[in-house]
């Protein structure tokens, strides 16, 4: 029987300056089943960071989206995922 995944997305996340952007990515890949993290800057004020995060992998949305609370970051929209079917 064929199983569905998300194997990857594309977010658009609002986060504080601190943890740094190395720091948050590496933070990202501590998750099971995370294969690859792209983080870019899309914009920067006083306070908080605008993100895209891309990763690849065998991904839980809801996981991913408790991991980053814990950092003070919130996923503002999901703008692409990708679902494969595995045996």
């Amino acid at each position: 029987m064929e199983q569905t995944r998300v194997s990857r997305v594309v977010l658009d996340v609002l986060k504080p300056h601190e943890p740094s952007l190395t720091e948050f990515a590496t933070y990202l890949g501590e998750l099971d089943g995370i294969k690859r993290i792209e983080v870019t800057v899309l914009e920067r004020d006083e306070k908080t960071e605008s993100l895209e995060v891309i990763l690849n992998g065998d991904l839980d949305y809801e996981v991913l989206r408790a991991h980053m609370a814990v950092k003070g970051a919130a996923i503002h929209s999901v703008d692409a995922v990708i679902v494969e079917s595995t045996p």
